[in-house]
């Protein structure tokens, strides 16, 4: 049972994840998703699937046909999470789990109104990155098996939900509202992404739209009004964006991250929002991750540094493209004096500091000859 992957429960004998089909009812009293989740798999399979999950209610497992499969908990760690083993039938092709997350699920991130801009209704996102979408649905979370998806979002109304993929259409049934999405190109798990809220769109262009609540909605699309450009300068640089659209969410103002670079839809801190466009920089970094991680992805988290040494590189290319050299040069100046602050705080020799004493141009020199063994292309 070889297992290439250190935080993952995959078996590289099993068959493997190919396509996901989503069907899912956002509780935000319960702070839960519950659903269902249909596992396409690459080929008819037989005999011994593991997959991740953490603190999921399982209330059951089918194959195509609906018939039972058999499945245990057979094992759990505190890094892994439960190895969930499901013993299939000769000729299985795709299974369903129908499921429930945890109110603690470590994904998904449950804020009051009072921690929103407008103060009168909930918001709801999710945080896969590094190895949480096993909280979120059971599946092969590593990056090496990558999945197209489907999904069919119910959310109260007058909420909205956006994820990382395409907007199929939406449906209104009394007090509630289901979202369509299709993902036609394969992610990695850690860039599946769901956020429910009181969100408003803008379109900054035939391919780039911001969303936003209300409030904060027309300060987005002024701050971000030249992504366009910047995905233009980036495709000059590193060839075409594959992904068809490159759109933002601002996020509310409890959001604990600076940015997530969820293919399609990219998460963004309000804090961005200074009124004078001197934070875009964030968005060129997250946009880079189109090529350098989204596109080309590390194997597994132990390379996790390749994603964004790669992406620290790409960034300073693109805002060389877009603001000058000089500007560029300031930005990595900023971020070596931020990195010798680390090591004075850490020691050379701390754990903390080693992983970080590796400038963005020697980092990209160092590991472009082994990119093509350690990484995954779309």
């Amino acid at each position: 049972m070889p297992r290439f992957d250190p935080h993952s429960w995959c078996d590289s004998d099993q068959p493997r994840q190919r396509h996901l089909d989503l069907e899912l009812t956002v509780d935000f009293p319960g702070r839960a998703l519950n659903g269902a989740v249909r596992i396409d798999l690459d080929g008819p399979a037989g005999g011994p699937l593991d997959l991740d999950g953490r603190d999921l209610t399982i209330t059951s497992v089918t194959d195509q046909d609906g018939h039972d499969i058999p499945w245990q908990k057979a094992e759990s760690e505190d890094v892994r999470g439960d190895r969930l083993r499901l013993d299939l039938p000769a000729g299985t092709t795709s299974v369903t789990l129908v499921y429930a997350t945890a109110p603690g699920a470590l994904a998904l991130g449950w804020l009051e109104p009072q921690q929103t801009a407008g103060g009168r209704h909930p918001f709801m996102f999710s945080q896969c990155q590094p190895i949480h979408a096993r909280t979120m649905v059971p599946c092969q979370d590593t990056p090496r098996h990558r999945v197209t998806y489907d999904a069919r979002i119910t959310v109260p109304a007058p909420l909205r939900a956006v994820m990382s993929a395409a907007n199929a259409g939406e449906q209104q049934d009394g007090d509630r509202t289901t979202w369509s999405f299709a993902m036609p190109q394969a992610i990695p798990t850690y860039l599946l992404a769901l956020a429910v809220g009181n969100l408003e769109g803008r379109d900054l262009s035939p391919r780039c739209r911001v969303y936003a609540e209300p409030e904060t909605v027309e300060q987005a699309a002024w701050e971000f009004a030249g992504t366009e450009d910047m995905i233009a300068r980036a495709e000059h640089l590193f060839g075409p964006y594959v992904w068809d659209r490159f759109d933002l969410l601002v996020m509310p103002p409890a959001f604990p991250y600076g940015g997530m670079e969820n293919p399609r839809l990219t998460f963004l801190t309000p804090t961005l929002l200074a009124g004078d466009r001197s934070q875009v920089n964030v968005v060129a970094h997250e946009l880079a991750h189109s090529w350098t991680g989204n596109l080309v992805t590390n194997a597994t988290m132990d390379d996790f540094w390749l994603n964004e040494g790669f992406t620290v590189y790409a960034e300073r290319r693109i805002l060389e493209e877009v603001d000058g050299k000089a500007f560029a040069d300031l930005q990595a100046v900023v971020r070596r004096n931020a990195l010798q602050a680390n090591l004075d705080q850490f020691g050379p020799d701390s754990p903390t500091a080693a992983g970080s004493q590796i400038t963005t141009t020697a980092l990209a020199t160092r590991v472009t000859a082994g990119i093509t063994a350690n990484a995954i292309r779309l």
